[in-house]
Parts: structure tokens; C-alpha cells; sequence
């Protein structure tokens, strides 16, 4: 395939949180951020969440899930997020630390990757009620309800 043919577009999902400074206004700026990356289209927009944190500490988390439709790679994709992170001030002084700005990508069409750098699907958005309410919110058919059962406890108020 020549490399100048431009791929069919990929239906991917991209969670966003935030926990310090104007959390709901960085992650409004991020969906934003990424609907003006090359090739890329942002078609739904969840609610944003206000959710406790989870493996972590730190102020509550406003929390969103994103669909995106992208002609970039998934790896490609995740670079371009990793900078917006940067651009808000994304520091990684250790794992799960508060943070300014988190994007993950949680599905990437029908791939499966296993990469040091990435794994699709996200390991563990099927434990995170801030993953799974705002993804059932714009795409009802991915989320089973056996799966909100299991996350009922957390702690998550739409905002």
C-alpha cells in the first residue's frame, strides 16, 4: 500500500481526566486539542463526571470519554495526546500521581496492542466506573450492563 493513499478512518475511544487546577475547563480545552489533530475528528462528547480517585490521591477527578474518528495510528494517535498532556502541564513524578491532564486511549477500532508503549483495550477500563458511565453515555453498545453492576460502588456524580 503506497503511503500517500490515506487510510479509512478508525472509530477510536479516549478517556480524559483531570484532578488539579480547572479540571473541567482543562478537559474541555483537551477534547478541543484533539479535535484539531490532523485526520482526526472528535464525533461524540460525553458529559463530564466528577469522580474520587482510584489507585491514586489528590482533589476528585472530572472525568470524559471522547469517540473519535482518526486516519492516525494508534501509535501515532498516542503521541499526538502525550503532547496536549505536556501542554497542560503533565508531569510524571510517579505512577498515578495527581495530575493536570490524562488521556488514554481505551479503543482503537478492533485492534488488540500489546505494546511497551500502549495497550488496546485499556487494561483496566472495565474496573473504572469514570471510564465505563461516560463511555456508555456515547456508545451504549459497548458497555454490557453486568459491567456497571460491578463498578456501582465508585463514586461518580455527572456533572
Amino acid at each position: 500500500m503506497s503511503e500517500n493513499i490515506p487510510l479509512a478512518p478508525v472509530t477510536a475511544y479516549v478517556a480524559l481526566g483531570a484532578n488539579l487546577g480547572d479540571a473541567a475547563q482543562t478537559v474541555r480545552t483537551a477534547m478541543d486539542s484533539i479535535a484539531a489533530l490532523p485526520e482526526t475528528q472528535v464525533s461524540h462528547r460525553s458529559s463530564l463526571y466528577l469522580t474520587t480517585p482510584v489507585d491514586s490521591d489528590g482533589p476528585d477527578y472530572v472525568n470524559a470519554v471522547i469517540e473519535v474518528l482518526t486516519g492516525l495510528s494508534a501509535p501515532e494517535l498516542l503521541e499526538k495526546l502525550q503532547k496536549i498532556e505536556q501542554s497542560a502541564g503533565r508531569k510524571r513524578p510517579y505512577r498515578n500521581a495527581p495530575r493536570t491532564l490524562d488521556l488514554d486511549i481505551l479503543l482503537f477500532g478492533s485492534e488488540q496492542i500489546d505494546s511497551p508503549s500502549l495497550t488496546v483495550p485499556h487494561p483496566r477500563m472495565a474496573q473504572r466506573a469514570f471510564v465505563l458511565k461516560p463511555l456508555a453515555e456515547i456508545a451504549p453498545k459497548l458497555v454490557k450492563p453486568a459491567q456497571l453492576r460491578a463498578v456501582r460502588d465508585q463514586a461518580i456524580e455527572k456533572l
